[in-house]
C-alpha cells in the first residue's frame, strides 16, 4: 500500500554470523511489533513492516538470514547478491560489525557501495558486552573505525549487544534520525547565507591569474541531498575544496549518516 511504501525502509548488512538474526530477533521478540509481512519485491528479502516504540518501520530482511541455505551454495556470494537487493530497497542500511573481529575488506565493500547508492547508513559493533573494556575503550575503536570509512566519516557508530538486548531501541532511534537527514531540505536563502559566508572566509583557488567565483546555491530536488554550486569556472573547482564545502555542509546542517552530493555549474 502507498502508507507502507512511504514508511522508513531500513536493511541489516553485515557477514554472516555477525549478529543479523539476533539484532532480528531482539526488535521482533518485543509483542505485537509486527503489524503484517509484506513479499519483497524479490524472494531474496523479505519487507516486514514494525511497529515499535511508537515509530512505524520497515525491516528489509535478507532472507538468508532466516533460513538457512543449502551448504553448497556459494554462501559469501549469495550473501553479497542479497546484501545489495536489500540495499537496492533501503532507504537506510546498518551495517553490523563484530566487536572482536573491527571492519572486515567485505564490509568496506558493503559501506562504500551504500555510499554510492546514496543510502543513509549506521555503523553497528555487535557483541561490545565481550570485549575486555580495560584495552579498548568505544572511543578508540570508533577512531580507529573511521579511518578505515574515511573519507566519508559523519556516520553513527553505535556499541550494542543484540544477545544482551543493549541499546536495541537506539538503534531504531538513530536510524530513524538518519533517515529524516536524507529527507532534509534547506531553503535556500538559508543555504546562500551560510555557505556564501563560509566561501567568502575561503576562496576557491585561482587559476592562472582568473578569479574563481561562486556566486549562489541552490539543493536539487533529488532523494539524497544534492547541491548545485553555480560559478564563473565550475571546472576549475577541486576536490580539496569541494571536501571543504561539504564539511561546511555538515557542520552547519545536520547530514548525519548521509552522502551529501556536490556538482558545480555553470553562472
Amino acid at each position: 500500500t502507498e502508507e507502507v511504501d512511504a514508511l522508513p525502509k531500513i536493511a541489516i548488512m553485515g557477514q554472516p554470523n555477525v549478529g543479523k538474526s539476533s539484532l532480528l530477533n531482539a526488535l521482533v521478540g518485543q509483542e505485537r511489533t509486527i503489524v503484517s509481512d509484506i513479499a519483497g519485491t524479490t524472494r531474496d528479502t523479505i519487507h516486514t513492516h514494525y511497529k515499535l516504540f511508537k515509530k512505524e518501520f520497515v525491516l528489509i530482511d535478507t532472507a538468508g538470514i532466516r533460513r538457512k541455505t543449502k551448504v553448497h551454495e556459494d554462501l559469501e556470494f549469495y550473501s553479497v547478491i542479497r546484501a545489495i537487493k536489500a540495499m537496492d530497497e533501503a532507504d537506510i542500511c546498518l551495517l553490523m560489525l563484530d566487536a572482536q573481529k573491527g571492519i572486515s575488506a567485505q564490509d568496506l565493500n558493503i559501506f562504500s557501495m551504500a555510499v554510492k547508492k546514496g543510502k543513509g547508513i549506521v555503523v553497528l559493533v555487535n557483541k561490545w558486552d565481550l570485549m575486555n573494556k580495560e584495552t579498548n575503550t568505544a572511543r578508540d575503536f570508533e577512531k580507529a573505525l573511521k579511518e578505515r570509512l574515511a573519507p566519508f566519516t559523519d556516520v553513527p557508530v553505535l556499541f550494542i549487544s543484540a544477545q544482551e538486548k543493549t541499546r536495541i531501541f537506539r538503534v531504531i532511534e538513530t536510524a530513524l534520525e538518519v533517515y529524516d537527514n536524507r529527507k532534509r531540505i534547506i531553503p535556500t536563502s538559508q543555504l546562500n547565507e551560510v555557505m556564501l559566508k563560509a566561501i567568502e572566509s575561503y576562496n576557491p583557488p585561482s587559476v592562472r591569474g582568473v578569479s574563481v567565483k561562486i556566486k549562489y546555491i541552490t539543493q536539487l530536488p533529488t532523494q539524497v541531498p544534492s547541491f548545485a554550486f553555480f560559478s564563473n569556472q565550475p571546472d576549475e573547482i577541486k576536490e580539496p575544496y569541494k571536501n571543504y564545502l561539504e564539511n561546511q555542509l555538515r557542520s552547519h546542517f545536520n547530514f548525519t549518516g548521509v552522502p551529501v552530493r556536490i556538482f558545480f555549474r555553470k553562472k
